[in-house]
């Protein structure tokens, strides 16, 4: 129950912020009713509410801090920062450190253009390859949630009132493993599409060489290959998907890993592409990323931290392990409980998908919102797994035990009905068209 300071912070946030969260996805409409409504500080891979609960988290900022909430390589350095500035008016030395180390982990990168969010370096990403082939159609794959709040993007989505008509036209869907679907494109375009944008790895692992399709499809027709990695950038792979498949797109984007919860993205690829953003050529300019806040030198320095103890130790190896490991666990307690056919964990290990089904073997969003109750109800914060480095085998093995518990509440909803079951409001999709 949560206290009354915490309920007037908690409105306060809701008054004064549009849909009381800076993220959409942190909303209320997000979680279940007893998880925690604000959380004031992290440790490793704990943390603790305002009414002084502790959790075992599994969300880690959605699933940006990969080593660990206030790991102390990253605290020490961005504290080092501070003390001498974190904002100035020429660039700064952790400017051109930070681009060099990016060389080394993205395959793709000859050049770096840093900034807040991944919104801004996808969008940029964009701009660049319409600016590089003169060309105004995007091809994006129609299987990954996100790339960007721009109105390239939200525009393809339930959640696109605001945006032109004519702008939301400028953008084409394929399906991912489905080359077939993006050739189709092509050939109803021609000479038309800028790039290609994917999420190189989300559920499905790529079939036949499909990676390697996509480049050669977009080259051979004279576009752009955009690979964002936000997710897959340092957590499947310290070279993100294109070390995990050795397939090397033209641009590509990173944000969340990138700097352990820190606000900076990256934007990488190649010189020839990257340069139009550049002072050193003759050509019309290429207003790329210009943002004030974008080389904050203690995000910056948080990011070069964070980057070289993934280059020390094996991170993405780690979240490998743990993630298979949290799996098998789960999926077999399901078996043993009978409710395989109706819960579910699938996808990569490094970032594992949740399917809950009702009783008719549908998608459920109800189910999923009770699973989620039950396993807060045992002190886990779940709404996804995103494992960092800070978790261990006992963290596991806790997340799987509460997963059994909370398993008995999901067999008897499916006999007495979900709704007996839960304490509030289902959660709902962040995309969809009304409240």
């Amino acid at each position: 129950m949560s206290t009354e300071r915490t309920k007037a912070l908690h409105e306060r946030g809701r008054r004064r912020i549009p849909g009381g969260a800076h993220t959409y996805s942190k909303g209320d409409d997000q979680f279940p009713a007893n998880a925690p409504h604000l959380i004031e500080r992290g440790e490793g891979c704990w943390c603790w509410d305002t009414d002084g609960r502790r959790w075992l988290d599994f969300g880690m900022g959605l699933r940006s801090v990969i080593l660990g909430h206030a790991y102390p390589a990253v605290v020490e350095v961005v504290q080092e920062q501070l003390r001498r500035g974190s904002n100035f008016t020429r660039p700064a030395p952790i400017e051109g450190e930070l681009a060099e180390l990016m060389t080394e982990v993205a395959p793709c990168a000859e050049m770096c253009k840093f900034a807040k969010n991944g919104s801004d370096v996808t969008t940029a990403a964009t701009r660049l390859a319409r600016a590089f082939t003169g060309r105004d159609l995007i091809a994006a794959c129609r299987a990954n949630p996100f790339y960007s709040f721009d109105d390239w993007w939200i525009g393809r989505t339930e959640v696109s009132r605001g945006i032109p008509q004519a702008v939301r036209d400028l953008t084409l869907l394929f399906d991912y493993n489905d080359a077939d679907s993006l050739r189709t494109l092509f050939d109803a375009h021609p000479g038309r599409i800028a790039c290609v944008v994917l999420e190189p790895v989300a559920v499905e692992p790529p079939r036949d060489g499909f990676l390697k399709t996509v480049v050669d499809l977009a080259h051979r027709n004279g576009a752009v290959v955009i690979f964002d990695e936000m997710i897959s950038g340092f957590r499947y792979h310290l070279k993100g998907a294109q070390g995990l498949y050795g397939v090397v797109p033209d641009l590509a984007t990173y944000g969340k890993g990138l700097a352990n919860g820190f606000s900076v993205s990256a934007l990488c690829g190649r010189t020839e592409i990257m340069g139009l953003g550049g002072l050193d050529h003759d050509q019309e300019r290429v207003f790329l990323l210009s943002a004030t806040h974008g080389a904050e030198t203690h995000s910056l320095a948080a990011a070069a931290a964070c980057v070289r103890e993934m280059l020390r130790f094996d991170v993405a190896g780690h979240i490998k392990r743990l993630g298979a490991r949290i799996v098998a666990g789960m999926n077999e307690a399901a078996r043993h409980a009978g409710l395989e056919r109706y819960v579910e964990w699938t996808g990569y290990e490094q970032s594992p998908v949740l399917l809950c089904r009702d009783r008719e073997g549908a998608p459920s969003l109800p189910f999923r919102t009770l699973l989620f109750q039950e396993m807060a109800a045992r002190g886990i914060l779940i709404p996804c797994v995103a494992i960092s480095f800070s978790h261990g085998e006992a963290e596991i093995d806790a997340a799987i035990g509460a997963f059994r518990e909370s398993l008995t509440v999901y067999a008897r909803a499916l006999e007495e009905g979900v709704e007996r079951h839960l304490a509030g409001a289902a959660v709902k999709p962040v995309f969809r068209r009304h409240n």
